[in-house]
Formats: C-alpha cells, sequence, structure tokens
C-alpha cells in the first residue's frame, strides 16, 4: 500500500533539555504508521530549514539513534529565532513554504516551541484557506519559561525548575557553611523574561525538613530597593546569610527590566541578562555584605543529566500525541497537558486551539507569591513539587552521560530557485 504525506518537523526558540524527547515521540509515532505518514523530514534550524529547502531526512537514522533522542539535550536539528510575518506583510514567505511542501509531497506540519512558534504554526495551518495548499498544522509545547497558556504546564519547564531548585539548594548549603567569615549572600539569575515560574522553583529549595533563607525577585511584582535591603538584613540577622534567586525579567515600578541593555533579539524582545550582577551592586553599596553573584544561563535549560522524569515523559506524550492529532484529521490544534490531581499526581494530554495559544502568555498567579513578594505560597508549592518530581538518568560511560549524535543527512533539492532570508 503506498504511504501517506511526508511530514515537516521543526524546533524553534530557546532549546530544553527534554525538546528532543518531543521529537522522538513524533518520529517514532510516525514510524508506526507509515501508511499514513511517509518520511519524517526535520528542518535544519527550525523554520528556516523549510525556507531554505534545507531538510533533514530522519529516515535515515537508526532505530536506537531516534529512541537515544529521549534522553539528549538541545535540539538535534537545530532551532532557531525567526517569526513568520502576516501572509499580507510577506507573501513571499508563504509562497516559497508551499512550493518546497509540494516539492517534497508534505502534508503533516509539527513546530515545536513556545507562543512565537505557536503563531508560526497557526499560520501555516492557514495555508489551506488562503492559499489553497492543503496542510494540517499542529503546534508542540515547548517552553523552560512555563507561559503558554492552556495546557497545565509546558515540556521544559519541569527539567529547568528542577535544575534551580537543586543548585539553589546546593548552593546555599555551601554558602552557609562560609557566612561566619566569608560570603553571605549569594545571588542566582535565571530565566524568565514576563513570568517568574522558574525563579519560583527556587524557593522549593527550602521546605519544612530544609529550612533556607530564599528570597525571590520575580518579574510579576515591581522591585522596590529599599524594602528589599530589608528583607535581605532580615534574612542575615536569622540565619547569618542569604540566598537569592532573581529573574532575568525582574523589573521596577516603572516596568523597566533591571538588566535592560537597550538591545533586541530577532524577535524585537529586549535583550535580557546581567541582572546578577545589578543586585549584587546593591547588596554591596545598600548593605556592605560580601557576595557572589552566578547566571544560571544556558546550564539552567541544558541540564539532561538532572532532568525531572514527568518533564521527560510529558514532552514524550505531547510529540506523540501532535501526530495522532494529525492522522485524526486535526489542524491549528496543540496537544496541551492537563492535570487530573495533585496526590497523587495524575495528567493527561487535552487539545488547545491555537488562537488561544499563539502571542499570549501566562503569568504567575498572585496567589503562588507569597505576600511581602519575596517568596512563593504553599499553593505554588503543591503546583511545582510533581512537576519536578522524578529522575531519568541518560546513560554513563566513564563518568559522562552519552547523547545522541545525528547524521542529519540533507534531503536531495528539487528546487532550482533559492530563497533569501
Amino acid at each position: 500500500m503506498a504511504q501517506g504525506k511526508n511530514a515537516f518537523y521543526a524546533q524553534s526558540g530557546g532549546v530544553t533539555a527534554v525538546i528532543n524527547a518531543s521529537a522522538c515521540g513524533v518520529i517514532e509515532t510516525a514510524r508506526s504508521n507509515r501508511q499514513q505518514i511517509g518520511k519524517v523530514y526535520a528542518g535544519r534550524n527550525g523554520i528556516i530549514g523549510a525556507l531554505n529547502e534545507d531538510l533533514i531526512d530522519t529516515s535515515l537514522e537508526s532505530k536506537t539513534t531516534i529512541t537515544a533522542l529521549r534522553h539528549t539535550p538541545a535540539g538535534a536539528f537545530g532551532s532557531c529565532r525567526y517569526k513568520l510575518k502576516s501572509l499580507a506583510e510577506s507573501a513571499a514567505e508563504y509562497e516559497r513554504l508551499i512550493e518546497v511542501f509540494k516539492a517534497h509531497n508534505i502534508g503533516y506540519f509539527f513546530y515545536n516551541g513556545g507562543g512565537d512558534s505557536a503563531d508560526t504554526c497557526l499560520k501555516i495551518s492557514q495555508l489551506a484557506r488562503t492559499k489553497g495548499y492543503p496542510i494540517q498544522a499542529i503546534h508542540i509545547p515547548k517552553t523552560v519559561d512555563n507561559d503558554l497558556p492552556i495546557t497545565d504546564n509546558c515540556p521544559g519547564f519541569g527539567s529547568v525548575a528542577k535544575y534551580v531548585a537543586v543548585s539553589t539548594r546546593e548552593a546555599s548549603f555551601d554558602v552557609a557553611s562560609m557566612a561566619k567569615t566569608s560570603t553571605k549572600v549569594f545571588i542566582v539569575e535565571v530565566m524568565g523574561r514576563h513570568a517568574g515560574w522558574i525563579a519560583a522553583a527556587g524557593g522549593m529549595a527550602s521546605d519544612r525538613k530544609t529550612e533556607i533563607p530564599i528570597l525571590i525577585l520575580f518579574p510579576e511584582i515591581p522591585f522596590e530597593r529599599k524594602s528589599f535591603a530589608a528583607a535581605v538584613t532580615r534574612k542575615i540577622k536569622r540565619f547569618g546569610y542569604c540566598s537569592i534567586v532573581v529573574s532575568e525579567g525582574a523589573r521596577d515600578a516603572t516596568g523597566r527590566f533591571l538588566a535592560d541593555q537597550g538591545l533586541t533579539d530577532a524577535f524585537g524582545h529586549t535583550q535580557l541578562g546581567g541582572v546578577a550582577p545589578v543586585v549584587a551592586g546593591m547588596i554591596r553599596d545598600d548593605l556592605g555584605l560580601k557576595y557572589h553573584w552566578a547566571v544560571a544561563d544556558y546550564l539552567q535549560r541544558s541540564a539532561r543529566h538532572i532532568a525531572s522524569k514527568t518533564d521527560v515523559d510529558q514532552a514524550y506524550a505531547t510529540g506523540r500525541a501532535a501526530v495522532e492529532f494529525a492522522l485524526a484529521g486535526k489542524n491549528a490544534v496543540m496537544p496541551a497537558i492537563v492535570r487530573i490531581s495533585n496526590s497523587p499526581y495524575r495528567w493527561t494530554i487535552g487539545e488547545a486551539d491555537l488562537n488561544r495559544v499563539a502571542n499570549r502568555e501566562k503569568m504567575m498567579p498572585r496567589s503562588f507569591i507569597s505576600r511581602n513578594g519575596f517568596g512563593i505560597t504553599a499553593r505554588c508549592r503543591q503546583y511545582l513539587m510533581p512537576l519536578i518530581a522524578g529522575e531519568d538518568y541518560p546513560p554513563y560511560r566513564q563518568g559522562l552521560p552519552q547523547y545522541a549524535r545525528l547524521k542529519n543527512t540533507p534531503v536531495k533539492r528539487k528546487l532550482a530557485n533559492t530563497f533569501n532570508l
């Protein structure tokens, strides 16, 4: 029996410790449905791979290698920060995509990314109506920021949250041992442009059995220098030291980012990074305390060695569900994680319309942030706990994790013309 149309899969935006688990879910599920789906072509460097007709033939990778994607961090096919403009603004982009899709018999489009990627996927889903080219586009959720709406949480978040919680606890033990004659304040900067989900995870480092003095600076709570200094002073007086988890998106009462460098990224977002030394400077100038600071940066989102098992399972499940949705004839939707219960933690996969996902952000509820604005509540702890639960260690050899390295064999080009980005 003849195979169905081919599928296009691509990764977009900042990668995570588990985005390849979603890729694994897509490819393995497609391979088990060969009568409906032919080959899975991956875009090299995201949607740019489609525009450049730079496709990767995943059928040339062994079953073992594809399975190993489940425990491999980062983006196996390369990612990008490139957002399609509207049809009115850039008809040439869409004409090019249709040209490439037709040339390679592509009828399924799976885009693995965050809010901007959901927008791209939504636009692709509309090609049948606007350009007469039938294609089913399914968005696969991914973002360490945990800011996609509808879904209870986002694949990628649970693992970065686990990394931040563990690192905050371990670093706090270190500071506590040095505080009598040396460092009294440790500051760690974590990701989170507008939403403080990752910063909140730092609060998990402290619990009833292991109490740690932690202050969290959320994007959702306007930063006030005097009240912050007073809070640090109280922690130092009681514990002798203090750990501070600051979101890169922390901002003052006027809405200005504390780390605003005056630069923007490829999506037009303010380029952040560097808020930890800003806060450290305040500790020095206002309190005269000895401090150390660190920026988790790529370490937090690439730490597959300490990934959350919940996160790995959910990343794979959303990839698998995306293919199942497409085979069921769905379009312009996203597999969403639905929480059924907290204790025991149970979840399932639901369905979200991309019109309700694209270009929308889910902020931290105020009920998740303590009254003084520097910590998390029991409700937040209840939400976070199952997301960081469980270990899913990669295989190790000679002390180092073993990750998959794909051949990424290119698909032979069929078009004579190229596309200038």
